[in-house]
C-alpha cells in the first residue's frame, strides 16, 4: 500500500524510469543498456519504498499518546514551550531516516486548536536547534488531558511538509494526517502530567508505539 501523498512523485519517477529504460533499449552499447536499466529499477524501487504506507493499529489503552512518526528517539528533555502549552513541558524528538515510513499519524485524540506553518532554515534534522530554527509545522491538540503540541520539522534533505489539518478539526489517535518527504524529525511536546514511556535511541512506530502515559503527576 502506498500513501496518496506520494502519488504524483511516484508517477513522475515511473515516467522517468520508463524514459531511462527506453534510452537503454535504443542504445547500442550493452554496458550502457544494462546500467540504464539498473538505474531505472533502483529509482523506482527506492521511490516505492519511501512512499509505502502500511496499516497501523493503536494500542487499545486509555491515557496514552502514541508516536506520530517512525524512527529513532533522538531527544527526551524538559523545555519551556512559549506558543501553545505556554509553560514547562517534556519534549521527545524522533529522527526519521530516508528508510523509515514517512506517513505521520495523530498522537492523541482531541481537537486541533493551534496550527502554524513557520518558514525557516534547513539544518540537519538531528541538530538540537533544528526544532526552533528549521522550517516546520506546529500542530496543537486540545486533548482530554490538556494540550499536546507536535511539530513536523524539515531537515537538510527533507524540504516538503504535508499535512491535512485545520483549526477546529476533530482528530483520532493513530489516524494519518500527513508526511515529511525524504527524512527529517518530529517533536512531541506535552505539559506536566505525562510520563515518557520510551528512552533515547529506542526505535518507534507511528500510530503504535506509546510515547507517553498520562499519570497526572507534575514534573519535579
Amino acid at each position: 500500500m502506498f500513501t496518496r501523498y506520494g502519488y504524483s512523485t511516484i508517477a513522475a519517477v515511473a515516467l522517468l524510469a520508463f524514459l531511462i529504460i527506453a534510452g537503454g533499449i535504443v542504445s547500442s552499447c550493452q554496458w550502457l543498456k544494462i546500467g540504464l536499466w539498473i538505474l531505472a529499477a533502483v529509482l523506482l524501487v527506492l521511490t516505492l519504498q519511501f512512499f509505502r504506507d502500511p496499516e497501523r493499529m493503536p494500542p487499545g489503552e486509555k491515557d496514552i499518546l502514541v508516536s506520530p512518526a517512525d524512527g529513532k528517539v533522538l531527544v527526551i528533555k524538559d523545555v519551556d514551550e512559549p506558543n501553545f502549552i505556554k509553560g514547562k513541558a517534556t519534549q521527545i524528538s524522533i529522527f526519521m531516516s530516508p528508510l523509515n515510513v514517512h506517513v505521520n499519524r495523530i498522537p492523541v485524540s482531541g481537537t486541533v486548536s493551534y496550527l502554524q506553518y513557520i518558514k525557516g532554515k534547513f539544518l540537519r534534522a538531528f541538530e538540537d536547534k533544528a526544532s526552533t530554527k528549521n522550517e516546520r509545522s506546529e500542530i496543537g491538540i486540545a486533548s482530554e488531558h490538556g494540550k499536546v503540541l507536535f511539530t513536523q520539522v524539515a531537515g537538510y534533505v527533507a524540504r516538503r511538509i504535508v499535512y491535512e489539518l485545520k483549526p477546529g478539526d476533530s482528530v483520532t489517535i493513530g489516524k494519518r494526517f500527513g508526511m515529511i518527504k525524504f527524512g527529517s524529525r518530529v517533536d512531541v511536546i506535552v505539559p506536566p502530567g505525562w510520563e515518557a514511556n520510551v528512552h533515547v535511541h529506542d526505535k518507534v512506530t507511528a500510530g503504535e508505539t506509546i510515547l507517553f502515559r498520562y499519570t497526572g503527576k507534575e514534573l519535579k
